[in-house]
């Protein structure tokens, strides 16, 4: 008798429960602007065009009178953030990397290695992959709207470096790799937060 009274209170409990998440999943569908306001979905942003521990990754909007110029605006906006989002992350991957290590001139080291990976990424962001992209005509204007989501793998760009890092001469001594990768994916992982 008592497992059948506790087997009761588990389906009135999920019943509940299943009533409550489908009540509140049709609230968020008819939540309306404030008054004065108008909700704006845009292309290639969300949540799935975030920079993540495998990938950099960042989106652009552009809006010319010409469709060409709209998409290179996007590209180049896009490109912009996308650069910006990889130079944080290996600041703080060279610094992190840099204080771990005892090493002969901390600083001409850092800056070496600076030089270095700007040289790379500037390289890599050449073989960024569209993952989204979206042109719009704007009835009101006559105006053309592009816009663009770009990624680019953190693995790529590790190995690229790697490259161009262990071939320096007066970086070999000090640069250990499997150290300098672990100190990336470490960086990359406070981005999946």
């Amino acid at each position: 008798m008592n497992l059948q009274r506790h087997n009761i209170s588990r389906f009135a409990l999920l019943a509940f429960l299943s009533i409550a998440v489908l009540t509140g999943c049709k609230k968020n569908k008819d939540i309306k602007a404030p008054e004065g306001e108008v909700l704006i979905s845009e292309y290639c942003s969300g949540e799935e065009f975030f920079s993540n521990g495998e990938f950099f990754r960042a989106n652009g909007l552009g809006e010319s009178m010409d469709q060409a110029t709209a998409k290179k605006k996007a590209l180049s906006n896009a490109r912009a953030d996308l650069a910006s989002a990889i130079n944080t992350t290996i600041k703080g991957t060279i610094d992190n990397y840099v204080n771990s290590r005892e090493m002969n001139n901390k600083e001409e080291v850092e800056e070496r290695f600076e030089g270095l990976t700007r040289e790379v990424i500037n390289q890599e962001l050449k073989g960024t992959k569209t993952i989204c992209q979206k042109a719009v005509k704007v009835t009101d204007s006559g105006n053309y709207k592009y816009y663009v989501a770009l990624e680019l793998s953190g693995q790529d760009l590790i190995s690229a470096m790697n490259e161009r890092l262990g071939s320096d001469e007066k970086l070999k001594i000090d640069y250990d790799y499997e150290k300098f990768k672990e100190t990336f994916n470490e960086e990359m992982n406070k981005m999946k937060k």
